[in-house]
């Protein structure tokens, strides 16, 4: 079967499942053997670029027509008998509408798969609807029932006691910010913490920097969609410039915590468990250790000192 994966997360799960695409996502870069893959779709976007100039490419880009692009030749050389795209961002990978067009326009005889997840829940189901696509059901099920184990585990070793569970923010864009939304909130409690501004289920969602100052996370993720934690590094400033960013109590303790939003959290693959762990071990290091080089911690504010424990009352 020939197989087109259109979005680093559908390649993981393809991949992982135990069939090589014959074509991908000019994004797709896992497992590493993918990269040499004939690239299906292009980008009108500088992707090394800062989060302000990016998001200024994507709102034009979005003027002109959209972000992405199929490349039609290549994928009729493909010659897929599956396509599996997304529908969840346009923003994020070439959506579905462009790649049914594309499909009529070379008339291929082709399924179209499209997920669509916005918790983990979902991407264990787009994992086993994938599988069945593949004929690779048992596979999909031995890949879900280890994910699910893997979420129990942490799940259990998380501390239950309210006191011990800090206050979190993802920061899913750094210029506009954006708070990270689908599953990352369910990530956040599973791994003992408490999550705020976004619910469980809804979109990332931009707001203005006073809000996440009203909120006042304990513990604050920073992890950019489509940013590696280089990317994230280089450009931290411009969340650490911001007025209000040393008032929060996550800046004063020294629990802001970098990880690679490009592999990790915005991928909503069976991978999402190694980000849940990742959260846990950001937020409770005593209890969770952190694959080397996957954080980096920045250090408490120059002059402020550490933030005194959350009084409930």
């Amino acid at each position: 079967m020939n197989v087109v994966t259109l979005l680093p997360s559908a390649t993981e799960i393809v991949s992982a499942l135990g069939v090589s695409p014959v074509g991908t996502s000019h994004s797709c870069d896992h497992p590493p053997e993918v990269r040499e893959l004939p690239e299906i779709t292009r980008s009108s976007v500088d992707e090394d670029a800062d989060s302000a100039t990016i998001d200024e490419q994507v709102l034009s880009a979005e003027r002109a027509g959209g972000v992405y692009e199929v490349r039609m030749d290549a994928l009729e050389r493909a010659d897929p008998d599956l396509i599996v795209t997304q529908g969840i961002c346009d923003v994020c990978a070439v959506d579905t509408v462009l790649v049914r067009e594309a499909v009529a326009e070379l008339d291929l005889d082709c399924e179209v798969l499209t997920t669509d997840p916005h918790s983990l829940e979902d991407v264990f189901s787009d994992i086993e609807r994938i599988g069945r696509a593949l004929g690779r059901e048992e596979r999909a099920a031995e890949l879900v029932a280890d994910c699910r184990a893997r979420v129990e585990r942490v799940r259990e070793r998380a501390p239950a006691d309210p006191e011990q569970r800090p206050r979190v923010l993802d920061i899913d864009w750094m210029d506009p910010v954006m708070i990270g939304g689908h599953w990352v909130p369910e990530l956040v409690e599973v791994a003992g913490g408490e999550y705020g501004i976004v619910d469980p289920g809804e979109a990332s969602t931009p707001v203005e920097f006073e809000r996440v100052g009203e909120y006042d996370p304990e513990a604050l993720v920073v992890a950019p969609c489509g940013f590696g934690i280089e990317q994230t590094t280089e450009n931290i400033d411009e969340l650490r410039e911001r007025e209000g960013w040393s008032d929060l109590a996550a800046a004063r303790a020294g629990r802001v915590s970098l990880i690679d939003g490009s592999a990790y959290m915005n991928r909503p693959s069976h991978r999402l468990v190694d980000s849940l762990e990742l959260v846990a071990s950001a937020l409770h290091p005593d209890r969770f250790d952190p694959p080397a080089d996957a954080i980096r911690r920045l250090p408490t504010d120059p002059g402020r000192r550490a933030a005194h424990p959350r009084s409930r009352t």
